[in-house]
């Protein structure tokens, strides 16, 4: 089995496909999600950021290895998840109707 994530963070490994490298793509996975997935993702994932930060602060993005990239994805992913589950209680931004957000241009990594 394939490593997804460095292994102190190994509780992660049930939400792998969290750790997308699109914002768009993060975006479209939160709204496609129950409140039920997103709560357990961010009920595993938030107590881990914690230790999370220190981690990935401290890995070289010059040659950051695939597992600290795809920790990197997911800590972003917990970023597109936290305020619905924090303050909104559903995936999609209350009162939107049928609007959307499109990303035209993605951070580097």
């Amino acid at each position: 089995m394939a490593v997804v994530f460095p292994p102190e963070f190994a509780a992660l490994e049930p939400f792998a496909d969290w750790a997308v490298p699109t914002e768009r793509a993060r975006y479209a996975k939160r709204v496609a999600s129950t409140m039920d997935e997103l709560d357990a993702f961010y009920n595993v994932a938030f107590p881990l950021l914690k230790s999370g930060k220190p981690y990935l602060e401290s890995v070289e993005m010059d040659s950051i290895s695939e597992p600290d990239k795809r920790l990197l994805w997911l800590f972003c992913a917990l970023v597109t998840v936290a305020f619905p589950v924090e303050a909104w209680r559903q995936p999609k931004v209350p009162d939107t109707g049928a609007s959307t957000i499109d990303a035209i241009v993605e951070p580097a990594i």
